[in-house]
């Protein structure tokens, strides 16, 4: 799809028409995850390679959890999303993709079990919502930053049930939890427990304690 022909369909596109897709989406959403407990959604870069330390430890983390029972669901792109499905497969948990359709295509990397296509971003969100039963962010962008800060406002607002939200890589997580503690809190936007919303760790043994201590499998 091109771009001209993806703003050219969102523009022509009548809204109760474009409700019957909206629907369909999370009719099929549903139907492909309902079944997938426990799952661990895993984000971060599109941009990291293979080699990269932090491609290699989100195959690292994502395998140990596999092999711990639980499943993996990414956005079922490249970069830290590859990364987290082929942990996943070499673990022997299922490997999930939630693919989105962009005007310039993201592809669906290799390791990817149960696909799943999106058009609409705010339905893809509700399947990484409802069916995690906790959050890894991974060194990332806007995208990543935008889903764990999501993620942050439902559980800190009591709409959705806590689960643990955890940021690996301390090198690159801890000045923005130095700006959350120092500009946010101090000005008092925020309250002292919304700290302990978020979990900073370097170590992969260190994500899979903490998610073996709240998510039964």
């Amino acid at each position: 799809m091109t771009e001209r022909q993806f703003l050219l369909d969102a523009l022509t596109k009548g809204d109760s028409w474009r409700m019957f897709k909206i629907l369909a989406e999370f009719v099929e959403g549903f139907d492909a995850l309902s079944d997938l407990y426990p799952c661990v959604t895993i984000f971060g870069s599109a941009r990291a390679n293979p080699g990269d330390e932090i491609y290699e430890k989100t195959v690292e983390i994502a395998k140990k959890l596999a092999q711990n029972g639980y499943h993996i669901i990414t956005g079922g792109g490249p970069g830290i999303m590859e990364a987290g499905n082929k942990g996943a497969q070499e673990g022997g948990g299922k490997s999930i993709g939630l693919n989105i359709i962009l005007p310039m295509e993201q592809a669906l990397n290799p390791y990817v079990d149960v696909n799943l296509e999106f058009e609409y971003f705010f339905v893809r969100k509700v399947m990484f919502i409802k069916y995690a039963q906790a959050y890894i962010g991974m060194p990332g962008g806007f995208g990543t930053l935008d889903e764990i800060f999501e993620a942050l406002t439902l559980i800190q607002t009591k709409r959705i049930k806590p689960f643990p939200v955890i940021l690996v890589g301390s090198w690159y997580w801890n000045s923005l939890g130095d700006w959350i503690r120092n500009t946010l809190l101090k000005s008092n936007f925020i309250s002292p427990e919304d700290m302990d919303l978020v979990n900073i760790v370097d170590h992969p043994d260190e994500v899979v304690k903490i998610i073996k201590h709240t998510v039964v499998v």
